[in-house]
C-alpha cells in the first residue's frame, strides 16, 4: 500500500489549485455560490414566498430575507419530514441530521439534500485531506485506515422515504463505497447506538487493523482510547497503532484535553481540527501547524457575520467577508445547499487573519455547557430544576453550573451551585431529579449519561442564602442587570464562587 502514497500525494495537488482558487479569491467564490443557491430556491415555496426570482444581488437578498433561527424554519421542516416537496430546496429531501439544542422541542432535524451531503460535508472532508497532504507530501495516512467514532443514535426511520439519525450516523450510511475499503470500523458497528456494547466492539475490532488517523468528538475518543488500551496493555496508542499519525477533532473544545491525547496517543501523531455541524462544513486547518481554521467558501455555503451587539435586534444588520474584523466576535449567520436560508447557527467566531480567512469558534451566543458534546442550554437547565422542584417540594433561588473535564482520576460531570429559598437535609434526591429532568430534555445530554459511560451523575453543592448577592456584591455588580451566569463551559466564574463560599 505505500507505493500508492507518491501517487495520493500527487493527486491532492491536483486538487489543490482548486483550492487555491477559491483561497486567492475568496469574494468572487462566495458570490457564486449565493447564485447557485438562489437559483435552486426560486421554484420552492420560500423562494416565491421572498420573491427569489427578482434577488440579483447580496444586498437585495438581505434586504428580501430575514434572518431564521430555527424555531421560525421548522414549520417548513415539519412538512417536509411529512413528505412535501419544493418548499426549502428543489430537490428532494430523504434525510434529516438530529441534533439538540433548540428551545421548544428536545431535539432539530436539519435536512440533507444530496447537494449537501456531494458539495458540502464530502468536498470538504476531500479538501481536508487535500491540504494535509500539501503539508505533508512523504504521508502515508490513506495506505492504512481511518477509525471513525461515529455518534449516538441509530438511523431511524420516519416514513418509507425519510430517515433520521446523528450527523455522523447520515454521513457513513452515505458513504460511497470507495470511502469504506479506507474506513473502520465496519458499518454494523459504526452505526450502532448502545454505546456499552459498542465502545467494546470498536476497540476489539479495530485493534486488529493499521490505523493511520483516528477521528471523533473528544470525550467518546478518549473512552474508546482507554478502553484498547486497557485490552492491549498497551501505554500509547502507537504502540497498538505505529503509523498513526492524525487525529482530526471537532464538536468541543480540545483545549482541557490536549494534553490527555498527548499522554496516551504517544509522540508523532499530529492534531487538526475542524469545524463541521449539522448545518454544514465550514472550516477546518489547513495544517497542523497553522493556527486557526480555513472558512471554506466554495462548497456550497453563503456566509454572513452578524457581530454580537446586533443579536436580539428587530432587523440585525450583518457584513460579508470584505468588513469582518480580525479579532471581533460574530455569529454566524448562513445560506446552504440543504435548504437553510439566513439561518443563525448560534456559533461565535473571530477571524484571526484575512486573505486567507481564517477563524476560531469562540463559544456560543447563548449561555451553554458543551463541553461533552451535550449541548446543554439554559432553557434546559431551567426547565429540569423547575421540574426538579415540583417533584422535591423544594425551591430554588438561584444556580450557576459548568463541566468537570475529564482527569485521570476522575470522570466528566456537571458541577451545579444552587441556592434554595431553605436549605434541604439532603441533595440527593433533588440531584436525581434534576438528572433524570435533563435527560427528558435533552436527548444529547441523555447519550452521554447512559451507563455513566461519558458523563457522570451531577456533582451539587448547596450554597447559604445570599451567597450568590454577596459575590455579586464583591465583584461591584449587585442589582442592575448584573446576573449570575446560569451556564458556562468555563470553570472561571463557579471555581471564583466555589472558593468564597465552600
Amino acid at each position: 500500500m505505500k507505493l500508492l502514497s507518491p501517487a495520493i500525494s500527487r493527486l491532492a495537488r491536483i486538487r489543490h489549485w482548486r483550492i487555491e482558487q477559491w483561497v486567492n479569491d475568496p469574494v468572487a467564490s462566495q458570490r457564486e455560490v449565493l447564485q447557485d443557491l438562489i437559483t435552486h430556491g426560486q421554484y420552492t415555496e420560500f423562494g416565491r414566498k421572498y420573491g427569489f426570482n427578482q434577488l440579483f444581488n447580496i444586498r437585495k437578498f438581505k434586504e428580501s430575507v430575514p434572518i431564521h433561527e430555527y424555531d421560525d424554519l421548522k414549520p417548513y421542516i415539519d412538512r417536509i419530514m411529512a413528505g412535501e416537496e419544493n418548499v426549502l430546496w428543489n430537490t428532494p429531501i430523504n434525510w434529516f441530521a438530529k441534533s439538540s439544542g433548540t428551545t421548544n422541542d428536545k431535539s432539530k432535524f436539519i435536512p440533507i439534500t444530496q447537494e449537501s451531503l456531494e458539495d458540502c460535508h464530502f468536498q470538504s472532508a476531500k479538501d481536508v485531506l487535500t491540504m494535509y497532504y500539501n503539508s505533508r507530501t512523504e504521508s502515508d495516512l490513506l495506505t492504512g485506515k481511518g477509525l471513525v467514532i461515529g455518534g449516538s443514535h441509530q438511523i431511524s426511520q420516519l416514513n418509507e422515504d425519510i430517515q433520521f439519525g446523528d450527523l455522523s450516523a447520515v454521513l457513513l450510511q452515505n458513504t460511497p463505497i470507495w470511502a469504506n475499503w479506507i474506513r473502520t470500523p465496519e458499518l454494523s458497528i459504526a452505526l450502532m447506538d448502545e454505546w456499552e456494547e459498542k465502545i467494546e466492539k470498536m476497540a476489539h475490532h479495530t485493534i486488529q487493523e493499521d490505523v493511520t488517523s483516528i477521528s471523533g468528538v473528544p470525550t467518546w475518543t478518549l473512552i474508546l482510547i482507554k478502553r484498547i488500551l486497557a485490552i492491549t496493555g498497551k501505554q500509547t496508542l502507537k504502540e497498538v497503532w505505529p503509523n498513526l499519525e492524525l487525529y482530526i477533532h471537532g464538536g468541543v473544545s480540545f483545549t482541557p484535553y490536549r494534553s490527555q491525547f498527548q499522554q496516551l496517543i504517544g509522540e508523532g501523531c499530529s492534531y487538526l481540527e475542524m469545524y463541521n455541524a449539522s448545518e454544514g462544513f465550514f472550516a477546518a486547518q489547513v495544517s497542523p501547524e497553522e493556527e486557526g481554521m480555513l472558512l471554506f467558501t466554495e462548497n456550497g455555503i453563503f456566509y454572513e457575520f452578524m457581530p454580537v451587539h446586533e443579536y436580539g435586534k428587530p432587523n440585525p444588520k450583518t457584513i460579508g467577508l470584505k468588513e469582518v474584523v480580525v479579532g471581533e466576535n460574530y455569529a454566524l449567520v448562513i445560506s446552504t445547499n440543504g435548504g437553510l436560508w439566513r439561518y443563525l447557527v448560534g456559533d461565535t467566531v473571530q477571524f484571526i487573519s484575512k486573505f486567507p480567512f481564517k477563524l476560531k469558534v469562540t463559544g456560543r451566543l447563548k449561555q451553554y455547557i458543551n463541553a461533552f458534546g451535550e449541548e446543554l442550554i439554559a432553557d434546559n437547565t431551567d426547565k429540569a430544576i423547575a421540574i426538579a422542584c415540583e417533584k422535591t417540594g423544594l425551591l430554588v433561588t438561584d444556580y450557576t453550573a459548568a463541566p468537570i473535564y475529564f482527569g485521570e482520576q476522575n470522570q466528566g460531570a456537571h458541577e451545579w451551585l444552587i441556592e434554595f429559598e431553605q436549605k434541604p437535609s439532603s441533595i440527593d434526591a433533588f440531584t436525581v431529579e434534576l438528572d433524570a429532568a435533563l435527560k427528558s430534555l435533552n436527548s444529547d445530554y441523555e447519550a452521554k449519561r447512559y451507563k455513566d459511560i461519558a458523563l457522570s451523575m451531577p456533582v451539587v453543592h448547596v450554597l447559604s442564602t445570599g451567597s450568590f448577592n454577596n459575590w455579586l456584591k464583591q465583584k461591584g455588580k449587585l442589582g442592575g442587570q448584573h446576573k449570575v451566569p446560569r451556564l458556562s463551559n468555563e470553570r472561571i466564574f463557579i471555581d471564583e464562587i466555589k472558593s468564597f463560599y465552600l
